[in-house]
C-alpha cells in the first residue's frame, strides 16, 4: 500500500450527454449492479493508498455531499466547489494546497476500467515522471502524439478527444487516469483550462510526460446511455451473473425476466411487467408491459441498440452469450424471415480437441425421443464444428430465484425441474443401444476417485494452500468412499444437474449442457439440484421435495437404499463443486466462482459430521477448512 499517495476524482461535469439520467442523478452516483460509480473508484484506490482523497464538485453538489457525508470513507474525502466549472487543469489548480504535498492519482468520475493503479503509480516513482498517464488504443479518441519511447510531444485538439486525421504519427487515447508529480500544478493557470495543456508545456520545458499502455484491460467512459448500459451488462457478467436486483426491492412475484436485468433499490412494481436486458434505475414505476433493451427512470425510457448494449463478436454480428464454467462458446443469432418476423437461435461453436460436438448431438436426439425437455437441433455445421439449437433464452433456475418468489412458487418450479429428472432417470437402461456414446460412459469408481483428488488439488492445495500430510490414510478412505458410492443401482444421469444448468422459458423449466451425462447412481443428481450452493433451500422444503421425487420413482428405487446413497453422494458432490470452484477461479481465471466457495464448504462441512466414524481422516481435513 503506498500510504502518501493522495487522489483528486473530477466529479463536476454536467453529464448533458447522459440526460434524462442526469437530470435525476449525477454522473458519479450512477448506480453499477447497487454501488455508485464513484463508490467503485474510490473502494478502488484506498485497496493500494490510505491517503487523502479530493472531489470537485458542481452540478448537482447537494446529492454528491449528501454521500459524501453518509460514505465510510468520509473522513478522507475534501470537497471542492465550482462555480463556473474549472476544467480538469483548473480543477487540480483550484485543489493546490490539497494537492501540492505529494504524488497524486487523478481520476475522471465517469470511468470505468481494470487499469492497475499500483502498476501505473510504481511505474511514475521509478522513471521519475512528472505525469504517467494511463492510455490505450482507441482509433476514435487517439489524440496524443508520442514518441518512440512513449513520451507525450503533442495533443491533437487540446481540451478534446477529437483525433486529427491529418496528422501521422503514434497515437493513443487519455483514459482518464494519471498519475502527477505536485510540479504540474506550476503549468497550470489559475481560473479555466484543460490538463492537456499542462503536459505540453511541461514536456517543452523538459519533464518526461510518460504515456504507459494499458490496451486490452477494460475501459469505458460512460458518457453515452448506450455506454452506461454496457458497463452495467460488463459488470454483470464479471460477476458471473445475467441479473441483480436489490436487495430491498420487493418485486412483484409474477414479473417476467429475461436476458441482463437491473434493478436498482427505489423501484415499485404493481403491475405484471416483462424486462428483457432492462436497466431500472431508483425511483422508477414501471406501467404494466414488455420492454426490452432499454433504461427505464423514473420519467423516462430510453431505447438501446441490443447488440451494442451486450457485445458483438469479431466476425458476423453474433451475440456472445453465458456466464458458466465452459471454454465452449456460445453465440445468439438473429434469423429474419420474409413476413418480417424475426426469429433467434443459439449458436454451440466447439474446438477441435473437444470431444463433446458428436455426443451432444446424439445425446440431444436420444433424450428428446424419452421426453427430456432439452433444446430442439435445427442444424448442424460438421466442418466448423457447430450445433444451431432452439433459443431457450437467458433466464437460467439460478436467476430466476434472485426475483423475489412465494415458497409456494419456488416449491412448485421445482417439482418442475425434478419431473425432468424423473424424465431422465427412468430411461429403460435396455435402450442405451440407441445411444452408443452414453452406454460406453459410466460414472464409477475411477470417476468418484477423480472426484475427490479434483478436490485435494484443486481446492485443498489451490484455494486453502494445505498440504496433506497423512496422505495415505485419507486416500484408502476415499478409496472405500468410492467403492461405495460406485456399488450403489445406476441409470441414466446429467451429472451436473444444478440451477444454472436449468432454463426457463415461459415459465417451463428446460434442460442444458446435459454432454456429461453418464450411467451413475441416480442420487447424485438430486443431490446437485437439491444442495445446491447455488440456492439454499429451506430444509423443509427440500424434505418435501426429496419425497416428491421419491414418490414419482417408487417403482424405480428401493427406498432404503436409495437413502443410504444420497449422503454418500451428498459428500462426493460437495467435494466435486468445490474443486471445480477451485479449477475455475484460479485456473480459468473465472474469479465469480469464489463467491460460491462459502456455500458449498458450509455443505460439505455439515454433511460430513454423519460420517465421523466411517472417515475420520476426512472429517478432521474438513474441519480444518
Amino acid at each position: 500500500m503506498t500510504k502518501k499517495l493522495n487522489a483528486f476524482i473530477l466529479a463536476a461535469g454536467l453529464g448533458e450527454r447522459l440526460r434524462p439520467i442526469t437530470n435525476h442523478i449525477p454522473k458519479p452516483l450512477l448506480p453499477i449492479i447497487g454501488k455508485p460509480l464513484i463508490e467503485g473508484i474510490v473502494e478502488k484506490f484506498s485497496l493500494i493508498s490510505s491517503g487523502k482523497i479530493g472531489i470537485n464538485l458542481h452540478y448537482k453538489a447537494d446529492m454528491l455531499g449528501d454521500w459524501v457525508k453518509n460514505s465510510t470513507f468520509s473522513e478522507r474525502i475534501e470537497l471542492f466547489y465550482e462555480d463556473p466549472i474549472l476544467g480538469t487543469g483548473g480543477a487540480l489548480k483550484n485543489a493546490e494546497r490539497f494537492l501540492s504535498d505529494g504524488h497524486f492519482l487523478v481520476h475522471n468520475s465517469d470511468i470505468i476500467s481494470d487499469i492497475d493503479f499500483s502498476l501505473l503509480i510504481e511505474t511514475h516513482l521509478s522513471e521519475g515522471n512528472i505525469a504517467t498517464l494511463a492510455m490505450h488504443d482507441c482509433p476514435r479518441y487517439n489524440n496524443v502524439v508520442l514518441d518512440e519511447r512513449g513520451y507525450v510531444i503533442d495533443v491533437e485538439n487540446p481540451g478534446t478527444s477529437m483525433p486529427n486525421p491529418e496528422t501521422s504519427g503514434r497515437k493513443a487515447a487519455y483514459t482518464g487516469i494519471a498519475v502527477y508529480s505536485p510540479e504540474i500544478l506550476r503549468f497550470l493557470p489559475e481560473g479555466v483550462s484543460h490538463a492537456t495543456f499542462a503536459w505540453l508545456a511541461a514536456a517543452k520545458a523538459g519533464y518526461k510526460v510518460k504515456a504507459m499502455d494499458f490496451t486490452g484491460c477494460y475501459w469505458n467512459d460512460i458518457g453515452t446511455p448506450q455506454a452506461y448500459a454496457s458497463s452495467i451488462i460488463h459488470a454483470l457478467k464479471t460477476d458471473g451473473e445475467t441479473v441483480y436486483i436489490h436487495p430491498l426491492i420487493e418485486v412483484c412475484p409474477d414479473i417476467e425476466i429475461d436476458g441482463y436485468v437491473v434493478i436498482e433499490k427505489g423501484c415499485i412494481f404493481n403491475e405484471l411487467v416483462s424486462l428483457r436486458n432492462c436497466i431500472v434505475l431508483e425511483g422508477s414505476k414501471p406501467k404494466g408491459g414488455k420492454y426490452s433493451n432499454c433504461i427505464i427512470g423514473p420519467d423516462f425510457e430510453i431505447k438501446l441498440n441490443e447488440t451494442e448494449m451486450l457485445g458483438v463478436s469479431e466476425d458476423n454480428g453474433l451475440i456472445l452469450i453465458g456466464t458458466g464454467g465452459s471454454d465452449r462458446k456460445y453465440y445468439r443469432q438473429r434469423i429474419e424471415h420474409r413476413t418480417q418476423k424475426t426469429d433467434t437461435v443459439v449458436i454451440a461453436k466447439y474446438s477441435q480437441s473437444d470431444s463433446d460436438f458428436h455426443r451432444q448431438i446424439e445425446y440431444t436426439r436420444f433424450f428428446k425421443r424419452y421426453g427430456v425437455p432439452v433444446p430442439e437441433i435445427i442444424g448442424i455445421d460438421e466442418d466448423n464444428l457447430c450445433i444451431i439449437f432452439e433459443d431457450l433464452g437467458d433466464l437460467s433456475l439460478y436467476s430466476w430465484l434472485k426475483c423475489r418468489r412465494s415458497e409456494k412458487d419456488i416449491e412448485k418450479m421445482y417439482q418442475r425441474v425434478l419431473d425432468i429428472l424423473v424424465s431422465i432417470h427412468t430411461i429403460p437402461m435396455n435402450r442405451l443401444n440407441e445411444c452408443p456414446l452414453l452406454q460406453e460412459r459410466v460414472f464409477d469408481y475411477k470417476h468418484f476417485r477423480w472426484e475427490t483428488d479434483y478436490f485435494i488439488e484443486r481446492f485443498m492445495k489451490l484455494v486453502r494452500g494445505i498440504t496433506i500430510e497423512n496422505l495415505p490414510e485419507l486416500n484408502e478412505e476415499l478409496h472405500r468412499l468410492a467403492q461405495k458410492v460406485d456399488s450403489y443401482p445406476k441409470t441414466v444421469v446429467h451429472r451436473d444437474f444444478q440451477s444454472q444448468n436449468i432454463m426457463i422459458t415461459r415459465d417451463i423449466p428446460r434442460l442444458i449442457d446435459y454432454q456429461g451425462a453418464r450411467i451413475g447412481p441416480p442420487a447424485y443428481d438430486i443431490v446437485s439440484i437439491l444442495w445446491d450452493p447455488y440456492f439454499r433451500l429451506d430444509g423443509t422444503m427440500r424434505e418435501r421435495l426429496l419425497k416428491y421425487y421419491i414418490d414419482k420413482m417408487a417403482d424405480r428405487l428401493y427406498e432404503n437404499n436409495f437413502l443410504e446413497s444420497l449422503l454418500l453422494c451428498r459428500i462426493q458432490r460437495h467435494m466435486q463443486a468445490l474443486g471445480a470452484y477451485g479449477f475455475l477461479s484460479i485456473v480459468k481465471g473465472k474469479k465469480y466462482f469464489l463467491k460460491h466457495i462459502p456455500e458449498g464448504l458450509r455443505l460439505l462441512k455439515e454433511d460430513s459430521k454423519l460420517f465421523m466414524k466411517e472417515y475420520p481422516v476426512l472429517l478432521r481435513l474438513i474441519e480444518m477448512l
